[in-house]
């Protein structure tokens, strides 16, 4: 009698859950073996506001923190080979004891639902409190392995240097972060949109509270639980801004716009030199933490398929992605955001006060280096000293830092494109076919998961947003915020080179205020050749 396929599937499944129990028990073994961690002492920071589970949110008591007697050592097998006396003299022996002692189990390809011991600590996107909601648990340390209710790894794109580090013996692969007086200096307070399992998707909005709202997770439990957001307070200092103010253009109030302090000359004396201005600023960066249903729901796709395709054209990194379909948050290793804010930013959620807004997506060349081939830097400087103008108004102003750098294409595909356009005749009606030509695709920064971070802020409305992106205007009111006014950067603040970008982009189709441009005005708009760059 033929046997179905179906048949032969399950009974291979099962073949496959028992080569990963045995893992499991060696697993269980290890968690037995482990070191157990230092008591946990009483800190000192101050108590700050901490949202519960009746929708209040209460004053409790500062994290504990964990206060060794003495300064913690490197086992042996996590020196440096160069550092290490007592290793043996064989390197491959020596390298092979070294991988054993960070890595005692045999390798664990990937997990599954049923597996023995395996029970994901509960995780209910949405929920209406965070202790409902649950922490999110990515770890592998023994102590969470296996209760990890998500895929992938804290940090992002900076987890693979985790990783080397580990390799290397510099860092313990079991060292557990203090997050004593860590807690944020400026409050972003839960809004109703934190608890709409729709509205944010693509990071944890509780990331930045999580040692204080899963304290007893962390305390009594033992489990791995860290921030994936920091906020902070800072003063910026731009050279452009420095320039607004010298042309009266900024006003020095002592709040937002602050008169630098005087610096040193080389030999030490004070200098006379004007030291220009700094913003005061508070700022948040916020990791990628995606719940992949509602990822899925705002790309329009299936979450089988997303899933699919994060497994397969990332070479295979994540197989829970396939085989864990009961685990529904992802943490992916992209870049993460940064959110500046200026003003009160308790004005954010105030309907009342205006707020001037910049989406802004990274360009390393441009923001950082000063080049000039297109408008990213201009745009970014003109934004903070409109959202200055703003606050000394009394209102509020935001600007959120992507990094999607080269519209999430890369840089070196962004500089392939350059190379083209300077061969090929950079000419604006060439543009985006140079990037389609070499990316298959103009663009892959995909707005739909943008307007999450709005909404986490408390943002309900937008009173003046810096952008001719139809992308982000239209992502951001299709979430449901409406937007009274936008506008573009003003033409004599256009580099010249940048002409070709910003002309393409308007024949396109992106919004402006100025002049349309027609098919006969593309062709005439030309770049620089790297001739003419030569001197």
């Amino acid at each position: 009698m033929p046997v179905s396929d179906a048949i032969l599937t399950q009974i291979l499944t099962q073949l496959e859950n028992l080569s990963v129990q045995q893992q499991t028990l060696q697993a269980k073994l290890d968690v037995l073996s482990a070191r157990s961690t230092p008591p946990l002492l009483p800190a000192t920071s101050s108590s700050l506001p901490i949202p519960l589970d009746d929708g209040s949110f209460a004053k409790l008591p500062p994290l504990r923190t964990v206060i060794p007697e003495t300064p913690p050592k490197q086992s042996p097998m996590l020196q440096s080979p160069t550092g290490a006396k007592s290793m043996p003299t064989d390197e491959a022996s020596k390298e092979k004891a070294r991988e054993k002692s960070l890595y005692p189990s045999r390798v664990i390809l990937t997990t599954y639902p049923d597996q023995t011991g395996i029970k994901p600590f509960p995780l209910t996107w949405g929920a209406s409190n965070p202790q409902t909601r649950g922490p999110v648990i990515p770890s592998r340390l023994p102590s969470s392995l296996k209760q990890r209710n998500a895929i992938g790894a804290h940090s992002g794109s900076y987890s693979i240097y985790r990783a080397l580090a580990i390799a290397l013996g510099t860092l313990s692969p079991t060292h557990k972060p203090s997050y004593a007086l860590t807690e944020p200096p400026v409050e972003i307070p839960p809004q109703a949109s934190w608890y709409d399992p729709s509205k944010i998707v693509s990071f944890d909005p509780w990331g930045h509270l999580a040692p204080q709202v899963f304290r007893r997770e962390i305390e009594e439990l033992g489990l791995d639980i860290r921030p994936s957001i920091a906020v902070t307070k800072a003063h910026i200092k731009l050279s452009e801004i420095d320039i607004s103010a010298k042309k009266g253009d900024l006003v020095v109030d002592g709040k937002i716009v602050l008169k630098s302090r005087q610096g040193v000359n080389e030999d030490g004396s004070e200098s006379k030199d004007d030291p220009g201005v700094e913003l005061n600023v508070s700022k948040a960066a916020v990791e990628p933490v995606w719940y992949l249903p509602g990822v899925a729901e705002r790309f329009g796709i299936s979450e089988s398929l997303l899933r699919r395709a994060l497994f397969e054209d990332t070479g295979g990194m994540y197989p829970e992605l396939i085989t864990r379909p009961d685990i529904k948050v992802f943490l992916p290793p992209i870049g993460n955001l940064t959110v500046y804010i200026f003003g009160n930013p308790a004005y954010m959620s105030d309907e009342t006060k205006e707020l001037t807004l910049r989406v802004h997506d990274e360009c390393n060349g441009s923001d950082v280096f000063g080049s000039d081939i297109c408008t990213c830097k201009p745009y970014l400087t003109f934004a903070i000293e409109e959202c200055v103008r703003g606050a000394q108004r009394g209102s509020v102003g935001v600007v959120v830092y992507f990094r999607k750098e080269g519209r999430a294409l890369g840089e070196v595909t962004k500089y392939l494109v350059y190379n083209l356009r300077k061969r090929g005749g950079d000419s604006a009606d060439k543009y985006f076919r140079s990037t389609e030509v070499i990316a298959g695709v103009k663009d892959m920064r995909f707005q739909a998961l943008m307007p999450d971070v709005l909404h986490w802020l408390g943002i309900k409305k937008i009173d003046h947003m810096v952008s001719m992106s139809d992308m982000k205007y239209n992502a951001i009111v299709q979430s449901g915020i409406p937007i009274l006014r936008r506008y573009d950067i003003p033409a004599h603040l256009i580099p010249p080179d940048s002409r070709v970008e910003i002309d393409a982009k308007i024949a396109a189709g992106y919004f402006t205020t100025g002049k349309k441009i027609t098919a006969e005005d593309l062709a005439k708009t030309v770049g620089r050749t790297w001739e003419e760059t030569e001197h």
